[in-house]
């Protein structure tokens, strides 16, 4: 299971959050974000996975922001197209695709992710970008029936792990975890993450 902590900023931060267990660490992109990255933080994490998070930027800005936080994956969370996912795949970048999910219906724009997308994220609407801190209906999530493995998001907390552990998905692949662990925008309680992080890893098959 992938853990992914996002909104990250401060490079002491970033650096207690990779010890304590972060397999992902997420950069966010997208200038009307409170936890926006303006420029490389003096740290970026050595064993993590760098992850770039944007909302509608287009191809230009988002391989100059790639190459300077030398990033792994890109996460789209906007009306991304496919052929937008493609041409990042063709430039060696992993590509999350993100969807809010509110009905059965939502799944069906999936599809024509399929060929360019390595996971998807699954979170809650809300009307602005940048997630709402709320949990959505993980009910829905069995009707999903696609082969691209999936990031659950939208409102997991400490005290989201007994959700979690009966929580089932053959394409489930980890979890996105972002403000319920803050303090305040951008800085995580990394205490907080590591007996949360220690514990799912422990108890998630």
């Amino acid at each position: 299971m992938i853990v992914k902590v996002c909104g990250m900023r401060d490079p002491d931060n970033i650096r207690q959050t990779e010890t304590a267990g972060a397999d992902w660490i997420g950069f966010i992109c997208y200038h009307k974000s409170p936890r926006y990255v303006s420029h490389t933080p003096a740290y970026l994490p050595q064993k993590a996975k760098r992850v770039g998070v944007f909302v509608n930027a287009p191809f230009d800005e988002i391989i100059r922001r790639a190459k300077e936080l030398q990033l792994d994956y890109v996460q789209l969370h906007g009306n991304e197209s496919p052929a937008l996912c493609q041409s990042l795949h063709n430039e060696g970048l992993g590509v999350i695709k993100a969807f809010a999910v509110h009905s059965l219906s939502d799944f069906k724009q999936t599809e024509t992710y399929e060929s360019c997308c390595d996971y998807y994220l699954f979170d809650t609407p809300c009307p602005q970008y940048g997630g709402s801190g709320k949990q959505f209906d993980w009910s829905l999530l069995s009707h999903y029936q696609g082969s691209i493995p999936f990031l659950l998001s939208g409102g997991l907390r400490p005290d989201s792990l007994a959700a979690l552990s009966h929580f089932r998905h053959s394409q489930w692949a980890g979890i996105d975890l972002n403000s319920g662990f803050e303090i305040q925008p951008a800085m995580k309680d990394t205490t907080l993450l590591q007996n949360f992080i220690s514990q799912f890893k422990q108890n998630i098959p």
